[in-house]
C-alpha cells in the first residue's frame, strides 16, 4: 500500500538531513555526559573563545545595545535600507571595486543571498554548477527552487584547483543549456579553507568569457561568507577587480553576510550584490531581488542594517571594529596552524588550507571515521568526500593531537 501524503508531489518525502547540526547535537550530548572540558567540539561554524563560549565583537555589541529600541523592531524597506545597501557594497569591495555598475538587495543572511541568486539566475530544470567539496545547503536551495546541483572536481591529483574539470563541466552543461549559474565559494572556502589564486581566477574567467562570447548567458555567484577570516582585507579582495568590463551577458553576483564578519549569526542579515557592465541589467537585478524578498521574508532585520550603517560611517569606530575582528581571525588562524602542522608531521593528508573557519581531511568513509573519533570525545562533521574540522570552534589546546587521532581513526 502506498504511503498517503497531503503535501504537493514536488514536496513529498522531503526531510532535511544536516550533517553539521547532527554532529553538533551528538557533541552536545557528550558534553552532558562528560563535561565540556573533556569534549572537543570541531563541528559548529561559529567562533568560540578559548573557554568554549561564543565569541562576539565588543564594538558591535556596544553599538547594538545603545540603539533606540524602535530602530531594532521597526520594519525595513523590502529591498533594505538604502544606506545599508551602500555600506554592504563598500565593505564587500573595500579598495578593490571593479569598473562596473553595482546594485544590492538585503537578504536573510548569506543563505538568503544564495537563494535569490539560484531562484532568479538559473532556469527551472537546469543545472547549477559548483565544486564537489561544497556547503550542502546549495543543494537544498536548488531542490527547493526546482533546479539541480552538479559539481566539478575542486582539486586535481596534485591538490591544485582543477581548472580542466571545471572547463569540461561548464562546456558539458552549456551544450544542453542556454545559460549557466556557477557558484564559487572563495576565499576561505567552506569546508576546505581553500582560496583561488589570481592566476586561477584568470583561468576561471577565461573559461566563462569564452562561453559568453559564444552566446551563452553566464551568471557567477561568489560566496564570500568567510572572507574576513581569509587574510588582509584588500589582498583577499584583489580578485574582485577582475569583474570589471565584462560582456553584458556575463553577470556577477556576490553573497555578502553579516553573520561571520560581525559575529551576528542569528540576526540573519546579508545582501546579494550585483556587478555588471549594464545599468539596465542592474535595474533588473534589483527588481527581481525585491520581488523574491517579498515572497520569501518580506523584509529583513532593520536593527542589524542600522548597526552596520552606523559602524561603516564612523571613522573612529570602524578601525576599532576591524582590529577586534582581526584578533578573532588571528585566534582561528593559530588553531588552524596547529592542525596543519601536526597533520604534516604525522602524515595525515589534508586539502590545501589557506584560511577561514574549516579544514578538510579526505576520507573513504567519513561517517565511520567520525564515529571512531567519538571514542576520543572528538566531534567533527562527516561529509561526502571527507571530514570537516572547525578551527573556529576548537580551542588551540584541544586542537593539539586531533590530526593524529583522525589518522589513527582512519586505520
Amino acid at each position: 500500500m502506498e504511503a498517503f501524503n497531503m503535501t504537493a508531489t514536488h514536496a513529498a518525502g522531503r526531510k532535511l538531513r544536516d550533517a553539521i547540526f547532527d554532529a553538533n547535537q551528538a557533541c552536545n550530548e557528550a558534553i552532558k555526559l562528560h563535561g565540556a572540558d573533556a569534549v572537543t567540539n570541531a563541528t559548529i561554524g561559529v567562533i568560540l573563545n578559548e573557554d568554549g563560549k561564543l565569541a562576539t565583537l565588543p564594538t558591535v555589541e556596544k553599538i547594538f545595545r545603545a540603539m533606540d529600541f524602535s530602530e531594532l523592531v521597526a520594519y525595513a524597506p523590502i529591498s533594505g535600507l538604502p544606506a545599508y545597501l551602500d555600506a554592504a557594497i563598500d565593505l564587500t569591495f573595500a579598495d578593490c571595486k571593479p569598473t562596473a555598475q553595482f546594485g544590492a538587495v538585503a537578504t536573510a543572511g548569506g543563505t538568503g543571498a544564495i537563494h535569490h541568486a539560484i531562484a532568479n539566475y538559473a532556469e527551472r530544470g537546469d543545472a547549477v554548477l559548483t565544486s564537489d567539496w561544497c556547503w550542502g545547503t546549495y543543494n537544498v536551495i536548488c531542490t527547493e527552487t526546482g533546479k539541480r546541483l552538479e559539481t566539478f572536481k575542486l582539486f586535481d591529483d596534485a591538490l591544485n584547483f582543477n581548472v580542466t574539470d571545471f572547463a569540461v563541466k561548464v562546456d558539458s552543461l552549456l551544450r544542453k543549456q542556454k545559460s549557466l549559474l556557477v557558484i564559487l565559494n572563495t576565499p576561505a572556502h567552506n569546508p576546505t579553507g581553500y582560496a583561488l589564486s589570481g592566476d586561477e581566477w584568470d583561468k576561471v574567467l577565461a573559461v566563462l568569457k569564452a562561453q559568453a562570447s559564444a552566446g551563452k548567458n553566464i551568471s557567477l555567484l561568489v560566496d564570500i561568507a568567510y572572507i574576513d577570516f581569509a587574510g588582509e582585507k584588500n589582498s583577499t579582495r584583489a580578485f574582485m577587480k577582475k569583474f570589471g568590463d565584462l560582456p553584458e551577458n556575463f553577470f556577477v553576483m556576490i553573497a555578502f553576510s553579516m553573520s561571520k564578519s560581525f559575529t551576528f549569526y542569528g540576526q540573519r542579515t546579508g545582501a546579494l550584490i550585483g556587478v555588471s557592465s549594464s545599468e539596465k541589467l542592474i535595474s533588473e537585478f534589483k527588481d527581481v531581488g525585491k520581488y523574491s524578498s517579498r515572497a520569501a521574508w518580506s523584509n529583513v532585520n532593520r536593527g542589524a542594517q542600522a548597526l552596520m550603517i552606523k559602524l561603516a560611517a564612523d571613522k573612529d569606530l570602524l578601525p576599532v571594529y576591524e582590529a577586534e575582528r582581526n584578533e578573532l581571525y588571528q585566534m582561528v588562524k593559530r588553531r588552524a596552524d596547529v592542525f596543519v602542522a601536526e597533520a604534516h608531521a604525522c602524515g595525515l593528508k589534508i586539502v590545501p588550507y589557506k584560511g577561514g573557519f574549516f579544514i578538510a581531511v579526505p576520507a573513504d568513509n567519513p561517517a565511520a571515521v567520525c564515529r571512531k573519533l567519538h571514542d576520543d570525545l572528538i566531534f567533527a562533521v562527516p561529509l561526502k568526500l571527507g571530514i570537516r574540522v572547525a578551527a573556529c570552534s576548537t580551542s588551540a589546546d584541544k586542537m593539539h593531537g586531533v590530526a593524529e587521532k583522525i589518522l589513527r581513526a582512519m586505520k
